[in-house]
């Protein structure tokens, strides 16, 4: 919890201006900016039978502009299974900007026994990104995701 309010350790805060606000506010596309490369990651944790991959390997986009991005999770395993997400951005640093308006992490997610899903992450870079000194040499970017199995892990 103190990860996504605070943006430690590379873990995006849900908004930089408050976590209720309104987005419309912030998502204006500075388009005298640099575009920014959002490239994507996907991993599960080893005692997670599924394969989880993003759809695209990267979207450029302006800060204020919205993006939206998909990843695949299939259930390898012939049990239904839950799962969770967290996820990341590097360089840490970029945490504090980086805003999703909606996702998938932090919440429970039930595939079937062999189901496929599509999961979104809408997000943007805040525009203040351009205004902070020590964002002025950062232009890639990387989300990442990585699922965990929220069953308990029997050992015999």
């Amino acid at each position: 919890m103190i990860c996504q309010q605070m943006g430690w350790g590379g873990q995006p805060i849900k908004s930089i201006h408050g976590q209720d606000e309104d987005h419309t506010a912030r998502v204006t596309p500075v388009t005298d900016s640099r575009r920014l490369r959002i490239t994507f990651n996907g991993s599960v944790s080893d005692v997670l039978p599924w394969k989880f991959t993003p759809q695209q390997r990267e979207v450029r986009v302006l800060p204020g502009e919205t993006a939206l991005a998909f990843y695949t999770a299939t259930n390898r395993s012939s049990d239904d299974i839950i799962g969770i997400a967290t996820y990341s951005v590097t360089p840490a640093q970029v945490a504090p900007y980086f805003s999703k308006i909606q996702c998938f992490c932090f919440e429970e997610q039930r595939l079937n026994a062999g189901e496929t899903v599509d999961m979104p992450v809408f997000f943007y870079i805040d525009p203040d990104f351009i205004n902070d000194p020590n964002m002025t040499r950062i232009d890639t970017i990387t989300l990442s995701y990585t699922f965990f199995s929220t069953s308990k892990v029997q050992f015999l």
